[in-house]
């Protein structure tokens, strides 16, 4: 089956969103679930993985992430391996090299500088975090020059309640709150994400795509938690150097 595949016009390195189509999952993992820490069957995961790694470009060594922890931290990769770091952004300037971000809602950022590309993954704590303005940071010491910056498939505003803890965590940016039922806000994850970046003289987008919303399409630990389903898929993203 062909792979569903999102790209946007605004990146030049050869990059990836995938969303849930042409995977071997089953269940409610049905379709290209990447998710190596789900309870999907490890063969599943893997042929997904692999087709991922066609669709960038590389060979499984060369697609290298992350053990995603909703931190600020950044890591730089110099080439291929299986190691997973605890970090929600990677930089990278060496060719050949593909950055990978998994999500289920939160925000996968890919960063294209010319010379150095990135990937970030943020929820509202990442984000609170600075790990999207971080990322820019080391695509800038690593030589970048003007870098441009797509948000992915995530939960939108209308489906993303939060409380007001959250709002509390972005001080100066309550506009990007709005009014829910008794205390609760929906926060428009992907706008201040925009925004953040912008203010970083990054040249940013969001795809527009929710992943709530579209269930036929896109993976979501929001939708499965309201499902009261045991376990939900993971997307990938992936942006590649060279």
């Amino acid at each position: 089956m062909t792979l569903d595949i999102i790209r946007s016009d605004h990146l030049r390195a050869p990059h990836s969103f995938f969303a849930r189509g042409g995977g071997a999952s089953s269940g409610v993992f049905a379709g290209l679930n990447c998710g190596t820490g789900s309870s999907d069957q490890r063969e599943a995961v893997a042929v997904n993985r692999a087709r991922v790694a066609a669709a960038l470009g590389v060979d499984g060594a060369h697609m290298r992430g992350l053990h995603q922890v909703h931190s600020g931290d950044v890591v730089v990769f110099d080439g291929p391996g299986d190691e997973r770091p605890r970090a929600d952004g990677a930089v990278t300037a060496t060719p050949g090299v593909a950055l990978t971000i998994l999500t289920a809602d939160c925000l996968p950022v890919l960063f294209d500088g010319g010379s150095v590309v990135g990937a970030a993954h943020a929820g509202w704590r990442g984000l609170a975090a600075g790990v999207l303005e971080q990322t820019v940071n080391e695509m800038r010491r690593l030589g970048a020059g003007s870098v441009k910056a797509v948000v992915g498939p995530a939960i939108s505003q209308e489906n993303y309640e939060v409380g007001p803890e959250v709002r509390d965590a972005f001080a100066g940016d309550e506009a990007f709150f709005g009014r829910g039922e008794g205390d609760r806000l929906q926060f428009d994850l992907p706008g201040l994400a925009v925004e953040r970046l912008r203010r970083a003289s990054v040249d940013a987008a969001w795809t527009g795509d929710c992943t709530y919303a579209d269930p036929a399409r896109f993976y979501s630990y929001r939708r499965a938690t309201h499902r009261g389903e045991a376990d939900y898929g993971r997307l990938i993203a992936g942006i590649r150097l060279g």
